[in-house]
């Protein structure tokens, strides 16, 4: 069915076609050619953008909320407004135990603290954690590890520090793993240093060390500072939030509608909108770019309705020496399918050279807005599959054209 693509008659006159007026040939191209340019550097862009969002967010896990206790609006049960809310280590057992669709729940302390090392001292925020905190919020370690349940167990006094933290009291190039620092006078051994992250959620972490022994050098008790809730990931994270804030007011005597006890910060609620906000850049994209291609499209129909009734003689001659009407719009979707896709060969070509430029210009470095601008090889597979699609459907109007008239008529054309 398919052997006359093979035949050099074919391409022949299709390249007579094309050569016969070269600007205009070209000028019908551009519609398609920046059809699909638009569509590859719009999508590329979108996946930037996603990339970057990922590697925002990649050490975290996204379907989760952060919980602290705040001071009371209402009065309850006894209990004046603004009784201060101190959540404890039962709270947080109790949220794991009754809260459905909860995967995790990350009791954390903090505390700013002198850090000391020989004559280098400054003021960082220490942070009492569990080793599940690696689980949701995975550190990039450079060297050493993060703190182990032996830590825990033994109230170990070791310490995972941040690379700005090395940089301001370690000599440059100087060993870290095992050295000595003294937070709030007492030694604590160095096991781990970890990557500064591109964002923080919640306080900043400029150290971690094991949350007994943070309980037990700051006089903690069972208080914790805040929680961070994790749901697993078909889970609503809305309604999570919702009750492990109702189970937090019945167990600490809150009002029903006391919305200022506990604060609360939903990161898969805004993560949510991130992702919805990407899917509906790539659908406008896509929208774009399929109604520019139709444009371009169009333009080559156009074209070819005037190359046809250029050619009525050629077609008439060709018909009288026995050519079926098939055979004549067969060429004619075959001429009208090749430049569409010659069009559209050299606007992928040129939206790769565009998304190199974009991942050049604004793709480098930690702080890139556009992390690797690309499109897969489906998009472009796709992107092909819809233009011989168009283009074999507006090839059949100046086909059907051509085989409309007369061979007799077609030869008294002038």
């Amino acid at each position: 069915m398919f052997k006359f693509l093979f035949e050099r008659d074919t391409w022949q006159e299709v390249w007579d076609s094309l050569s016969k007026n070269k600007l205009r040939s070209m000028l019908t191209m551009v519609g398609v050619w920046w059809g699909i340019l638009l569509l590859i550097g719009l999508l590329g862009s979108a996946k930037g953008l996603e990339n970057s969002f990922n590697r925002l967010f990649g050490s975290f896990a996204t379907n989760s909320v952060f919980v602290w206790g705040q001071s009371t609006s209402k009065p309850f049960k006894g209990f004046q407004e603004g009784k201060q809310v101190k959540l404890t280590l039962t709270d947080a057992k109790l949220i794991e135990e009754n809260v459905e669709g909860i995967e995790f729940v990350v009791p954390r302390n903090q505390n700013q603290s002198l850090v000391v090392r020989g004559f280098l001292s400054g003021n960082y925020s220490v942070n009492g954690d569990f080793p599940l905190l690696d689980k949701v919020q995975k550190k990039k370690m450079i060297v050493g590890r993060f703190i182990n349940q032996s830590d825990i167990n033994d109230k170990r006094k070791v310490a995972v520090i941040s690379e700005d933290i090395y940089k301001q009291l370690f000599e440059k190039d100087a060993e870290v793993i095992g050295e000595l620092i003294k937070i709030n006078g007492i030694n604590f051994t160095v096991v781990g240093m970890f990557e500064n992250g591109n964002v923080n959620m919640g306080p900043t972490s400029d150290i971690h060390i094991p949350f007994t022994t943070f309980q037990q050098i700051y006089n903690q008790g069972d208080q914790i500072g805040w929680m961070m809730l994790t749901g697993k990931p078909d889970a609503d994270i809305s309604q999570i939030e919702e009750d492990a804030k109702l189970i937090l007011r019945n167990l600490n005597h809150i009002h029903p509608e006391d919305k200022r006890a506990f604060g609360s910060f939903n990161l898969g609620k805004e993560f949510a909108k991130i992702t919805g906000f990407l899917v509906g850049m790539q659908f406008l994209t896509w929208f774009v770019g399929i109604a520019t291609l139709i444009a371009g499209v169009f333009a080559i129909g156009n074209i070819l309705l005037i190359t046809v009734k250029e050619r009525t003689k050629e077609i008439g001659v060709r018909r009288a020496l026995g050519a079926t009407p098939f055979e004549i719009k067969r060429q004619i979707v075959v001429e009208a399918v090749s430049i569409t896709l010659l069009a559209g060969f050299f606007g992928i070509i040129s939206g790769g050279w565009i998304l190199i430029g974009i991942d050049s210009a604004f793709g480098q470095g930690d702080e890139a807005v556009i992390v690797n601008a690309s499109v897969s090889i489906s998009v472009i597979f796709i992107s092909l599959i819809i233009l011989v699609i168009l283009g074999t459907l507006i090839g059949l109007i100046p086909a059907f054209k051509a085989t409309s008239i007369k061979p007799i008529d077609a030869l008294r054309e002038e």
